[in-house]
């Protein structure tokens, strides 16, 4: 999500309460405590982020990826990973950010150094966004996210892909550049058919509180057909908070929900999801 809807959806209601703890360890693949936490007027200090990542390793998110969105919150989600042993982070200019011409020759060579730190796993989010982007900026974008795709194949980490109303076309600009080892389908919102083509591919398929919204049964069937080893769970906060919590903000302690609705969907019993999610999160992104 870009950085402009961050006020609207981080001032949404009272913060919800946690939930109860996972049996085992589990992860949030994507979130942004910087705006979750601080906004789009202010950055937040870091004992109140301390705080934010504590409370998510209390309900047994121990593995966190904080994700840039332009080259300032990449440094800032750098700059976390190394301060957090729970946080990893992914660097990126955001597709809608791209669109609007910030993908300037200078913004990703920051990208393409910031992506060689140790603490940094992931090129993302990039991508296509054909919804909050109009015709004019697709160009942008795709040659941004063809930008994006090059520096996480030269750096060897993997690549997280924003795809909003964009599915053909964000297969096609993997095919031209041929994915990375690890790529993963960020708040997947396809249906079973582009699933389906996703898993085809070996690409992860990471499932955001969208999967329990009343109208997502398409969510629902793509995640049911997915193997157990591609998928993920994510937050996106302070986006797309989960049912029965929608309304209010979201925060990387409340994906247990969602690890439970995907527990649910995929039949698989709690614990052995949160196993399989931390092993897949590692084999993706690396060590913690």
């Amino acid at each position: 999500m870009s950085r402009s809807a961050s006020s609207r959806a981080n001032k949404r209601g009272e913060p919800p309460p946690s939930p109860e703890p996972l049996p085992a360890p589990a992860v949030d693949s994507h979130t942004h405590f910087d705006i979750a936490v601080g906004g789009e007027d202010r950055e937040p200090t870091p004992a109140e982020v301390d705080e934010a990542v504590e409370a998510a390793v209390a309900v047994g998110v121990t593995r966190l990826v904080q994700v840039g969105v332009d080259a300032a919150s990449s440094r800032w989600s750098a700059e976390l990973a190394a301060r957090r042993p729970e946080v990893l982070a992914a660097v990126a200019l955001h597709p809608n950010e791209a669109g609007a011409g910030a993908a300037t020759p200078e913004a990703l060579a920051e990208i393409d150094r910031l992506a060689a730190l140790p603490r940094v796993r992931a090129v993302g989010e990039t991508g296509l966004d054909r919804y909050r982007t109009g015709e004019d900026g697709w160009a942008a974008q795709e040659a941004s996210f063809r930008a994006h795709i090059d520096i996480a194949k030269r750096h060897g980490i993997a690549l997280v892909v924003h795809d909003r109303d964009a599915h053909d076309e964000v297969l096609r600009v993997l095919e031209d550049e041929g994915a990375p080892e690890h790529t993963v389908l960020h708040c997947f919102s396809g249906d079973a058919g582009f699933a389906r083509a996703c898993i085809d591919r070996g690409y992860v398929l990471s499932f955001a509180g969208t999967l329990t919204f009343g109208n997502a049964g398409y969510l629902r069937e793509a995640a049911a057909l997915t193997p157990l080893d591609q998928l993920l769970v994510e937050t996106d906060a302070p986006f797309l908070t989960p049912a029965p919590l929608r309304g209010r903000p979201n925060a990387a302690r409340l994906v247990p929900h969602t690890v439970r609705a995907l527990a649910e969907v995929t039949g698989t019993g709690l614990e052995q999801l949160c196993d399989t999610l931390t092993a897949t999160a590692e084999r993706v992104f690396g060590p913690w």
